[in-house]
């Protein structure tokens, strides 16, 4: 099999793997808004059984994990095949042991997450691998599609979008760690108006109001910067760094609306669970397209390419 192949393969394998690390981080979600953490008080058993009893909250619970399991074996699958190949291992090798140590500490942290009681602590650190590891199958993904394809000659990028785009991606992964800090700690209706906090702008951060209120600091600063990411991304020659520009910020308009939605609303589960899967859909298309344009040469690489004999 042709090295080109073999890469093809691998970025078909991480990319069923991430899209189940996006569901299950969606259902760890639905886990925690239905309050179906200690269903199954037990691990890795669901109340001493392998298959467990037909009550909601305990089939929400184990449906998690059984997708939990999926995910561990599609994944082990994946690195699996890029250690195999030598051409994937050197290109991948080290992406595909970070995921690897990644799963095992998100094994350990779900179940201290059943053991310690739902502490926020660790359920804040659970959805922190969570996320983590999900931007590293993609990252593998993005990699090995990158290398089954001819490379093209492009124009230069922009000048400041990469900056930008790294700056609003690590925001990206920030505010939805908050987001998942003000779920476990139950501050999401500590401020049930919108968009001030009982008329406060500025409360106390060390109470559950100053909590929700840094976590809307960091969506409007979040969609500033995604905003100037969507600017910037219009000047580039490549057409999906200007739809990934365009999509983000799309994206992240649309988890504002949630929010304040999810704020009025009372936080019904389904709603709760739409929030995380956008936020993890902003990061995903933030990542992919700082990916491409990385990819992109500089200004002086450009003219160097087309100056050369």
């Amino acid at each position: 099999m042709s090295s080109t192949a073999v890469f093809r393969v691998g970025a078909r394998l991480s990319r069923v793997t991430t899209m189940l690390l996006f569901g299950l981080i969606v259902l760890g979600s639905v886990v925690r808004t239905t309050g179906s953490g200690l269903a199954c008080p037990d691990w890795p058993l669901c109340n001493g059984r392998i298959l467990p009893p037909l009550q909601f909250n305990v089939l929400v619970e184990w449906f998690h994990r059984l997708t939990a399991l999926l995910t561990s074996v599609a994944l082990f699958v994946t690195v699996a095949w890029v250690l195999v190949h030598p051409a994937t291992r050197a290109r991948l090798g080290a992406l595909a042991g970070l995921a690897i140590a990644l799963l095992f500490v998100q094994v350990m942290l779900g179940a201290l997450t059943v053991w310690k009681l739902l502490s926020p602590s660790v359920v804040s650190g659970h959805l922190a691998v969570a996320l983590l590891l999900f931007v590293t199958m993609l990252s593998i993904t993005l990699v090995a599609r990158a290398a089954s394809r001819p490379a093209a000659v492009r124009e230069p990028r922009p000048a400041g979008l990469l900056a930008t785009l790294a700056t609003a991606t690590a925001l990206a992964y920030v505010q939805s760690l908050l987001g998942g800090i003000v779920s476990t700690t139950h501050a999401g209706l500590a401020c049930p108006d919108w968009p001030a906090c009982d008329g406060r702008w500025f409360p106390a951060l060390t109470t559950l109001a100053g909590l929700q209120m840094l976590h809307r600091y960091g969506a409007y600063a979040l969609t500033a910067a995604v905003m100037m990411v969507a600017i910037r991304s219009r000047s580039a020659p490549d057409a999906a760094v200007r739809t990934g520009g365009s999509l983000a910020f799309g994206l992240t308009l649309a988890q504002v609306v949630v929010g304040v939605a999810n704020v009025l609303g009372g936080i019904p589960a389904w709603l709760s669970a739409v929030h995380l899967a956008n936020a993890a859909a902003i990061l995903a298309t933030l990542v992919a397209t700082t990916f491409r344009v990385a990819r992109m040469p500089t200004g002086a690489g450009s003219m160097a390419l087309a100056t050369s004999p």
